[in-house]
């Protein structure tokens, strides 16, 4: 009996030391992502406009994404009103940054605030606007907070349709340029600017301002997943009442998590009207609020990674295939006598496909696809069951390391 057992003693710790040893897999996330930013910093200076118009509007997504996935995929909550936070955002940044005055038969309102705090503030009364609707949100799950979220949607779209001082009404709104000084982001001021021999125009400009910000909100969400509320809300996700158990006040979470995903749906919002240079209201529909949650799904739930991943996919795909809609079969260029499947409709089909086949065979998503872990996600690693195991063992190491 003392042979088997010891030579198991002595195979713990090399077992234990296998474990924490770093292996491909371990380094292979960070290093995927020191790659990527190195390449979104020298893309600029290599890709015409539509790519980087494009890329800036799928930045811009995985800000909102991010958001989302804190409150849908780590917390568990469904919410279909996304596209409101957005909107508020967008239209926040526009009236704050805006100036007073008529444009053609119309009277515009505006707070004429510069435009890096009107920026903030939108954020701000965004996350304010997500703590008005807390209430709700800490005391409704599953599909009931699903349909009153819906709600905050069909108000938000007759708000922006006739509160025409504010928003411009069905036509919509310019954007006011965002900028420090004589340098502004949006207007290509000054004229002229290079960088490396390369004119450094408003995209340009944009891109880099958006990537930082992107970096900002991932490393934010990443590290508030890795603390302690990051394991309280996947405790919250997994089960209410051992949450409860274990100290945690469901609802409180709730709520904090609807709060924050309000406002990185309203800091999306905001970049989303910078890039595009005006706000209207058909944009910030409820296809709007089931793209994102197409984003967090594809991409993978409960992942800032698969958020930014699913980001991409579903912005980017209708883009490129409207730009090489000639060259594939079926589907035929916006505008165009032929019979076919335009670019947006082709889009939808393809990642509402795609979501069917992530639900059926990679629970994790892209992301779980890419680490290999296929079934990961809410059922994997960092997943289903995991936030009570790690709030679990926190709890413990607590409880040893005190005097009680």
């Amino acid at each position: 009996m003392s042979a088997p057992v010891s030579r198991a003693a002595e195979s713990i710790p090399a077992r234990h030391a296998a474990a924490v040893r770093p292996g491909p897999r371990r380094w292979f996330g960070p290093g995927a992502v020191v790659v990527v930013v190195g390449v979104l910093l020298v893309l600029p200076f290599y890709v015409t406009a539509f790519w980087l118009q494009t890329g800036l509007f799928a930045m811009a997504a995985a800000i909102g994404a991010i958001g989302l996935n804190l409150l849908s995929g780590t917390t568990g909550q469904l919410s279909l009103g996304h596209a409101f936070f957005l909107a508020f955002g967008a239209y926040g940044y526009v009236w704050l940054a805006g100036d007073s005055g008529r444009v053609g038969v119309r009277h515009l309102s505006g707070a004429g605030l510069p435009p890096l705090l009107a920026l903030v503030l939108a954020v701000l009364l965004t996350g304010v606007v997500g703590g008005l609707f807390s209430p709700i949100s800490g005391r409704l799950r599953g599909m009931y907070l699903g349909v009153a979220t819906l709600a905050l949607v069909f108000i938000g779209h007759h708000v922006m349709l006739n509160a025409a001082s504010v928003t411009g009404g069905f036509n919509g709104r310019s954007v006011p340029s965002m900028g420090v000084g004589d340098l502004t982001l949006t207007d290509g001021r000054p004229d002229g600017l290079e960088v490396l021999g390369i004119p450094f125009g408003r995209l340009e400009r944009l891109w880099y301002f958006v990537l930082i910000l992107v970096l900002v909100a991932a490393l934010t969400a990443r590290n508030l997943l890795r603390g302690r509320p990051g394991r309280a809300l996947g405790a919250v996700r997994d089960s209410e009442i051992a949450a409860a158990v274990m100290g945690v006040a469901p609802a409180r979470y709730r709520s904090a998590a609807f709060v924050v995903s309000s406002m990185y749906a309203g800091l999306a919002g905001a970049l989303i009207a910078l890039i595009f240079n005006r706000v209207v209201p058909d944009y910030f529909g409820l296809a709007l609020s089931i793209d994102y949650l197409a984003m967090i799904v594809i991409g993978g739930l409960g992942s800032v990674t698969g958020a930014v991943v699913g980001a991409a996919f579903v912005t980017m795909l209708p883009q490129v295939l409207s730009k090489y809609a000639d060259a594939l079969p079926l589907v035929v260029a916006p505008g165009s006598p032929e019979s076919g499947v335009g670019p947006g409709e082709a889009a939808r089909y393809l990642y509402g496909a795609a979501i069917v086949l992530v639900l059926l065979f990679a629970p994790g998503g892209l992301v779980g696809l890419l680490r290999g872990r296929p079934g990961g996600g809410l059922g994997g690693p960092g997943g289903r069951g995991e936030g009570l195991g790690r709030l679990g063992r926190t709890q413990g190491s607590i409880r040893i390391g005190s005097k009680e």
